[in-house]
């Protein structure tokens, strides 16, 4: 019986990886943590029987610790109990699906720790890339990826060890606005912003599919995943979301993973791997999905995903002032306070004002992102 922990098991893919858990024989839940959604937090505590469950706000924990007063799951709490949860002696592996650079730190811990990472938490890898796989190399753990992406291409690249790739082609559904121009987008509410047409995630991401900032931040995580440069990474637009991504290899042979888009699918071959485990999860039935279109994308309508390359081009510190001001941003959108356009607005404005770090260590991006999202905050259009 193996154990795991998941921190963000309350989010969406949390909440997925524990569905996950529950088609495996195999795998027992260690720990857990969440935030705002005490009562699910509660279900998840009493249903699979964690050591330790970690809230990030004390009152918050204070609530937890009393209504789990009859079980033996101990509630911790703050950044030490995210980190306790993930380097729980008995585990081996630590699902890091919490949202934004909060993952950061307890990511590095349970990597110095000896604990395989199935990282979902895509900030991680954009703030501190080279930092998180040096680390990685040097404990000889593995980072399983859990965003569908990722996945395709980690499974892509199976028994092609020794093949130079010649590119990646990382897909993009292109989000609810495909097709539109500024134009068009001049007064997007948010609640339009929030309906994707192929995923169901989390707020955060879900505005970061529509600015296409999520495809800037996956770009930067296949590049430290994967060891290839900026120029070797291809974003496609592919609105049907079944071709997940794929690698082209020299000999220009493509390898490409499909699917339903359905997230527990990448999920449950993280924790898995290298084996394949039969699942009920949806299967494609291609006389129904019989259509498959590829785009470019529309990067001076949506500027975020250039944005992401000039960062990732820059690199040093910057990725993680990209990273902080675009959290700040879709916050703000999300709470009306700029429009959808002003969001890459507010991350370039921020971007330019920052004098980057070539040299760093992992304080010196906790302390980027923390001015970033200062100064995001006090930008007023």
């Amino acid at each position: 019986m193996r154990e795991i922990s998941i921190l963000g098991s309350t989010g969406s893919i949390g909440t997925q990886t524990l569905e996950v858990v529950d088609n495996l024989n195999d795998i027992k839940v260690a720990g857990i943590s969440g935030n705002h959604n005490i009562d699910l937090l509660e279900k998840q505590a009493r249903k699979y029987k964690p050591r330790f469950v970690a809230v990030m706000e004390e009152n918050q924990a204070k609530m937890l610790k009393d209504r789990l007063s009859d079980v033996k799951t101990k509630v911790l709490t703050g950044m030490d109990g995210l980190i306790e949860v993930a380097t729980i002696n008995s585990i081996d592996t630590v699902v890091t699906s919490v949202v934004g650079n909060v993952g950061l730190k307890p990511t590095f811990e349970a990597i110095s720790a000896g604990k395989n990472i199935a990282l979902a938490n895509k900030e991680t890898l954009v703030s501190a890339g080279q930092l998180v796989m040096d680390l990685a190399k040097a404990k000889g753990i593995s980072i399983y990826p859990v965003d569908s992406e990722h996945s395709a291409i980690f499974q892509s690249l199976q028994g092609n060890d020794e093949n130079p790739i010649r590119r990646i082609l990382l897909t993009a559904s292109g989000g609810p606005f495909r097709g539109k121009n500024r134009g068009d987008l001049m007064h997007i509410a948010a609640a339009d912003a929030l309906k994707h047409p192929n995923w169901s995630m989390g707020k955060k991401i879900t505005i970061d599919s529509a600015t296409l900032m999520n495809k800037g931040l996956e770009v930067m995580e296949a590049k430290w995943l994967f060891g290839v440069s900026t120029d070797q990474i291809e974003v496609l637009v592919h609105p049907q979301s079944i071709l997940h991504s794929a690698v082209e290899y020299e000999d220009g042979a493509i390898m490409a993973q499909m699917g339903e888009p359905d997230m527990k699918v990448p999920i449950q071959y993280a924790l898995t791997y290298p084996k394949r485990q039969k699942s009920p999860f949806p299967k494609v039935d291609f006389t129904q999905r019989n259509t498959l279109t590829f785009e470019k994308p529309d990067m001076e309508t949506f500027r975020c995903l250039a944005l992401a390359y000039h960062a990732l081009e820059v690199g040093g510190t910057l990725p993680a002032v990209l990273n902080g001001a675009n959290e700040i941003a879709v916050e703000k959108f999300l709470k009306g306070k700029i429009s959808f356009l002003q969001i890459p607005e507010l991350i370039e404005r921020t971007m330019n004002a920052y004098t980057v770090k070539y040299e760093y260590t992992l304080d010196d991006l906790l302390e980027a992102d923390a001015w970033a999202r200062a100064f995001a905050t006090d930008v007023n259009f």
